[in-house]
C-alpha cells in the first residue's frame, strides 16, 4: 500500500470559460503509476463545465460528489446531484455526458474511469471522434465520417 497525501497530487489547472478562476484537476492515479484506471478530484468553478459532451467505447466512468451541486447532463436529461450522490456511465452506451456547475459555489468530484489499451471518444454535438491508442503518444482525431479532423477543445 502506498498511502496519498494530497500534497502529492498531480494538479494541472484549466481555464474555465466565463469564471474568474480555473477548473483544476488533482490526479491521485498518477502520483505512483497506476496503470488500469486513472482517479482523480475534479474541482470546478462556478459557471463551468467537466468537458464537452461525451461518450466512451470502451471505458467506463464513474463520478462521486464530494463538495456542492452539480448538474449531470446526460443526452437529453439534467439531473441534479448532491454531496454523496454518484453516476456511473457505461462503456459502449452512446449516450453522451457531462458535468456543469451551475451553482455559485466550487464543487468537487472524485472521478474514476477505467483504461483501456484503445478507445474511442464520441462528441456527438461536434461530429468528432477522438481515436486513443495508449501505445502512441498522441490522439488521432477524425469526424463522425471517419476524415481527419481538429479536436473541438481547440
Amino acid at each position: 500500500m502506498t498511502a496519498i497525501t494530497p500534497a502529492r497530487f498531480v494538479e494541472e489547472k484549466s481555464l474555465a470559460d466565463g469564471a474568474s478562476e480555473p477548473n483544476r484537476t488533482l490526479w491521485i492515479s498518477e502520483v505512483d503509476g497506476l496503470k488500469q484506471f486513472g482517479a482523480f478530484i475534479e474541482i470546478l468553478q462556478p459557471g463551468s463545465r467537466s468537458s464537452i459532451k461525451h461518450w466512451h467505447s470502451n471505458e467506463d466512468e464513474m463520478v462521486y460528489v464530494l463538495e456542492g451541486e452539480i448538474t449531470l447532463i446526460e443526452g437529453d436529461t439534467e439531473t441534479l446531484l448532491r454531496p454523496g450522490d454518484a453516476a456511473t456511465f457505461r462503456a459502449g452506451v452512446p449516450i453522451g455526458h457531462y458535468l456543469e456547475n451551475r451553482s455559485p459555489a466550487i464543487t468537487r468530484c472524485l472521478v474514476v474511469g477505467t483504461r483501456a489499451a484503445t478507445d474511442q471518444i464520441t462528441y456527438p454535438d461536434h461530429d468528432r471522434v477522438c481515436h486513443r491508442d495508449r501505445s502512441i503518444p498522441d490522439d488521432i482525431w477524425t469526424n463522425g465520417a471517419g476524415s481527419p479532423a481538429d479536436s473541438p477543445y481547440r
